[in-house]
């Protein structure tokens, strides 16, 4: 594993903590840090997160967490043993929520579609005008 990804790991395992344990700022969510996508150079970090909730938890949040950038920034940098401390920035992402959405279309196509093995639907061998058809 290259050294950048052992840094991505170390970073997103502290800002988690961070949030979790010691941020006490009552506009945070529920937050999960996803992921974290650091440069080659090692200088900067987006830190994506997924908050659960409404619309307004996500906005609090946002606003929580950049409130919030510089404290975790110099937690981070003490924490974490690099020459140059990195710059942080919070990105929202949204993917979970994407994917739960897919699921819901996906489990409802399945409710109109027949099951395998299911009787087909038995048509009307009458006409629109209600007279028999012939064959």
């Amino acid at each position: 594993m290259p050294r950048y990804e052992r840094v991505e790991e170390a970073i997103k395992k502290e800002v988690s903590t961070i949030i979790h344990d010691e941020l006490k700022d009552p506009r945070i969510g529920f937050v999960t840090i996803t992921r974290v996508e650091l440069t080659k150079d090692l200088r900067n970090a987006k830190i994506f997160y997924s908050v659960l909730g409404k619309e307004e938890e996500h906005k609090k949040t946002k606003l929580a967490l950049d409130s919030a950038l510089g404290y975790i920034q110099s937690l981070v940098a003490e924490r974490i043993n690099l020459r140059i401390a990195c710059e942080l920035m919070f990105k929202e992402d949204r993917s979970t929520e994407y994917s739960v959405r897919i699921e819901e279309v996906l489990n409802e196509i399945k409710g109109l579609t027949p099951a395998p093995g299911a009787e087909p639907e038995v048509k009307s061998s009458r006409s629109k005008k209600g007279k028999h058809r012939e064959h």
